[in-house]
């Protein structure tokens, strides 16, 4: 079931190839029918191998954004993760966030940039999660870039957030995750912050099995501190259920890093979860298992924000 504010029949869709050579990804572009330039975007999905939809479950809430905003006059490019594509990279020693992400949304950029229905000017990224966290990276590498859109973009370094999340699942879900997996998280990322980690750290031993190159650049890696040099339009999105990506541990960051910002909008849902999906109580996992779509006022928000002229 398509979520309620798309419209199929105002758009049409193609396939394309994001990336250049044996890593290449394909992708699909989402284009408004009949109407003069407009914006485009690029939507990043989060951390792990997703697909171009961003697929959880029953859901997918990147092609939930990609129809809702397509109907509304943006031009949308959504790419399967060179992770997900190519099940070899996740598992390359040397796979870092940047190798991961930002040579495909640079590409995407100068794709959606040389189309017909985008105006050059007006191409923004949208990154959900680590998509979020990466994206003024994105930004840094294609000057191109008009702006981001930020859905629960996670400023916690990855590895103390990944011992809050498994220590609160402990806490609501004491049958699946027992003590020991949040003791056995805490070990990895004490490992992470140690001056023990080096490029030849086994990935066995750190977090998420993701390799020690990963984590040494994201250590170093502050996404409010890039974003705040940027000088570029921002919109940050964050859901109040959110129990993964949080108001208190990682939206404060954006909060306080854009400070003053009159081209930066940050608004909270506070009835959304991590993927955006309206509910009531206390968030789990088991609620992305539910059919559902991204909520229709995150939408609304965000084909607003793309639509303004800025000129």
């Amino acid at each position: 079931m398509p979520p309620p504010y798309a419209e199929p029949g105002r758009f049409d869709e193609h396939e394309v190839t994001v990336g250049t050579g044996p890593y290449a990804v394909p992708g699909t572009m989402s284009v408004p029918r009949g109407q003069a330039p407009g914006p485009g975007v690029v939507l990043l999905a989060g951390g792990g191998p997703f697909d171009r939809d961003g697929t959880s479950g029953p859901n997918k809430p990147l092609k939930d954004l990609a129809w809702g905003l397509a109907g509304r006059g943006t031009t949308v490019l959504r790419f399967d993760k060179a992770t997900y594509a190519h099940r070899e990279m996740a598992a390359a020693p040397d796979l870092t966030m940047t190798r991961e992400y930002v040579p495909y949304a640079v590409d995407a950029v100068g794709l959606l940039r040389g189309h017909r229905s985008v105006d050059p000017g007006r191409v923004f990224v949208l990154g959900h999660s680590m998509g979020g966290k990466v994206a003024p990276a994105v930004a840094v590498a294609a000057p191109a870039v008009a702006g981001l859109v930020i859905m629960a973009g996670d400023t916690q370094p990855m590895q103390h957030a990944a011992v809050r999340v498994v220590s609160h699942l402990a806490t609501v879900l004491p049958d699946q995750v027992p003590p020991a997996v949040v003791e056995t998280f805490r070990r990895q990322a004490a490992l992470v912050d140690s001056a023990d980690l080096t490029p030849s750290t086994p990935a066995a031993d750190l977090p998420f099995g993701l390799p020690a190159p990963y984590w040494l650049e994201l250590r170093d890696y502050d996404p409010v501190a890039i974003a705040a040099g940027l000088g570029r339009p921002m919109l940050v999105l964050q859901g109040g259920r959110d129990y993964q990506v949080t108001v208190a541990d990682d939206l404060v960051r954006w909060r306080t890093g854009l400070a003053g910002r009159p081209d930066v909008d940050i608004r909270v849902h506070e009835a959304d979860d991590h993927l955006f999906f309206p509910g009531a109580g206390p968030s789990t996992p088991a609620g992305y298992g539910t059919p559902q779509h991204v909520d229709p006022a995150v939408l609304a928000d965000i084909a607003h924000w793309l639509g303004r002229d800025r000129s």
